[in-house]
């Protein structure tokens, strides 16, 4: 319980490098970060080149909510057991699969879609590529949690990031390659980029193959979750089935009311159209969420699927984790929220600020994809090795001392202007915070879980994580507007001494020490 790991010495922590559990996660995270760009940056691409709108561009991001949303269908994969097939592979490893088949099955359908003829059927495709791909994620962060003991979740975390961020270049970078290759320069063809998706599904076979040899972690095999009775499994399916279209259908409703909402905001009361539309896009998600709620209450209240079974499913990661941690689990929650405030507020407005010195696109792009990824994986591989060998509250108080001052260099490239030399030196030491951070905060979060409850616990600790930065980055470039580049930087710095803080308080807490 708790994040407590005894220390290392170094040739353990080499020995650890090589586990082949290690060797895995490397080929899962390759797996995990291969659908996220093919929703984003590349989508982005292919319809800009097949003529669609920057407006209606912005819109197909949508397609990427389940990843913030993924927490509300976790309860899932840790409570249903996959037909036939959990009793083949075990429960993990057959819903890694399903996943993974979804995924394969997305993009195949994304690459035979014509943007220029129905523009909405390549969305859905999107949505339910974005949707098989955070379920994949769901599984692949339990199975890290329950594969491996708390002190050897840094390295876990440490190869799961390494094999994100090649999966990343290699359905980024890669897929513009093919893309072009395919075209052959000429300008866009649609068959070009079907030929890159068909291609990326292929890749995906690597993550198929890498579930098909692993083993199913023991600790579900013996403490398996299965509802008790068919009848519960659905029972339980209907009501999730039920709370989601509820909250789609309120969700969809409610669009006319939001443009008249959003026009009065604008121009009865002054509102800025941005806040506007952020305050009313807020009103309404609350909307659909009170009414996929009310649903599940009138399917309980008709008896429809027994109280215990949702009691134990949605509020038992809750219970659970106060139980464990008390008092002090107030303080890791803050801690949850506030550890990427620095980097993430900061994140946004660099590609921005690049620019804005005179960097041209190619050199951001080739320094960022060349001396950043390999810094990323770097440290991410430090993170790990700093997490074994002294434990994972120190290594998390290194990457939070990183992560801030590295928003310094920031502040020091944007009074020393344009200087190709600096810009490398600040994209290498960002990055390098970011792996170590990164790695050091996913081996905490990891440590925070019940086995009861790995899969919901750690989606919900990872929807904590990105929610609060998330939304004050929306208000990054007003803060740009108001003080500057190099006051800006400074206080994204600033607000991560109070992250060094929570930091040391739960390090003494009695539950964590």
């Amino acid at each position: 319980m708790g994040s407590q790991t005894h220390t290392r010495s170094w040739a353990e922590v080499y020995q650890a490098f090589k586990n082949p559990k290690v060797i895995a996660l490397l080929f899962l995270g390759l797996s995990a970060g291969i659908p996220i760009l093919l929703i984003f940056s590349t989508l982005s691409v292919w319809l800009r080149e097949a003529g669609v709108s920057r407006a209606t561009i912005g819109f197909f991001s949508w397609a990427a909510l389940g990843y913030a949303f993924k927490f509300i269908w976790a309860p899932l994969i840790d409570k249903l057991p996959v037909p036939i097939l959990s009793q083949i592979l075990g429960r993990r490893r057959a819903w890694l699969l399903v996943s993974q088949f979804l995924i394969i099955l997305s993009l195949l359908l994304m690459a035979t879609s014509d943007p220029n003829q129905s523009l909405a059927t390549l969305a859905t495709f999107a949505v339910f590529l974005g949707f098989s791909s955070a379920t994949q994620d769901i599984v692949i962060d339990a199975y890290r949690i329950e594969v491996a003991d708390t002190d050897l979740q840094g390295i876990m975390s440490s190869a799961y990031i390494a094999g994100y961020r090649i999966g990343m270049l290699v359905a980024g970078a890669g897929a513009l390659e093919l893309a072009g290759f395919f075209d052959g320069g000429n300008g866009y063809d649609l068959a070009a980029w079907s030929k890159t998706y068909m291609a990326m599904a292929i890749v995906m076979v690597i993550g198929v193959v890498t579930t098909l040899i692993i083993s199913e972690p023991k600790s579900v095999t013996q403490n398996d979750a299965h509802l008790k009775s068919s009848s519960d499994y659905f029972q339980f399916l209907g009501c999730f089935l039920c709370a989601t279209g509820a909250f789609i259908v309120v969700f969809l409703i409610s669009a006319g009311a939001v443009d008249i909402a959003k026009t009065r905001l604008t121009n009865d009361l002054f509102v800025a159209s941005r806040l506007a539309s952020f305050m009313v896009e807020t009103v309404r998600l609350s909307f659909a969420v009170i009414g996929a709620a009310l649903m599940c209450y009138i399917l309980i209240t008709t008896k429809f699927v027994p109280k215990n079974v949702i009691t134990e499913t949605y509020l038992g990661p809750f219970t659970d984790f106060f139980k464990r941690y008390g008092k002090t689990a107030l303080l890791i929650l803050a801690l949850v929220s506030t550890y990427r405030i620095a980097d993430v507020l900061m994140g946004v407005m660099a590609n921005v600020f690049y620019i804005d010195l005179g960097f041209e696109k190619q050199e951001i792009g080739r320094i960022s994809k060349g001396f950043g990824l390999v810094m990323t994986i770097v440290g991410g591989f430090m993170g790990g090795a700093l997490a074994v060998r002294y434990g994972i509250m120190k290594a998390l108080m290194v990457g939070a001392v990183l992560a801030a001052a590295s928003n310094l260099l920031f502040a020091l490239l944007a009074i020393i202007g344009n200087d190709i030399i600096v810009l490398i030196v600040v994209i290498s030491a960002d990055n390098l915070s970011a792996g170590i951070a990164s790695a050091a905060f996913v081996a905490y979060l990891s440590s925070l879980t019940s086995t009861s409850f790995t899969a919901s616990q750690y989606a919900l600790f990872s929807s904590i994580m990105v929610l609060l930065p998330k939304i004050l980055a929306g208000y990054s470039g007003v803060m740009v507007e108001s003080v500057g580049y190099e006051m800006f930087f400074i206080g994204t710095a600033a607000m991560g001494l109070p992250v060094l803080v929570l930091i040391y308080l739960v390090a003494i807490s009695d539950r964590t020490v």
